[in-house]
């Protein structure tokens, strides 16, 4: 037969395996979810770039049809071209 005291520490040594069992399984579920979310805001930060760098290239396009020769002159201020040729400084 066993003491009373023996019974309590057996209590809660049972008690310390349970919850450290516990904490375990919490732990583990929450590395999951954090893996999960890691990984979802990778996916999202990937689309992002994907997303920017479309943009970015239909606007480098548009820049570069833009400055085909249809393009207009810059106008020219006091009467004089705004880009003028340095012919006479050979």
């Amino acid at each position: 037969m066993s003491s009373h005291v023996e019974e309590q520490i057996q209590a809660r040594i049972t008690a310390a395996r349970a919850k450290a069992e516990a904490d375990k399984r919490r732990r583990q579920e929450l590395a999951e979810a954090r893996q999960h979310g890691l990984a979802a805001r990778h996916a999202q930060k990937l689309q992002r770039q994907d997303a920017r760098r479309g943009a970015d290239e239909d606007q480098a396009d548009e820049q570069q049809d833009g400055d085909t020769a249809d393009s207009p002159e810059p106008p020219a201020v006091d009467g004089r071209p705004a880009n003028p040729t340095r012919e006479g400084s050979r």
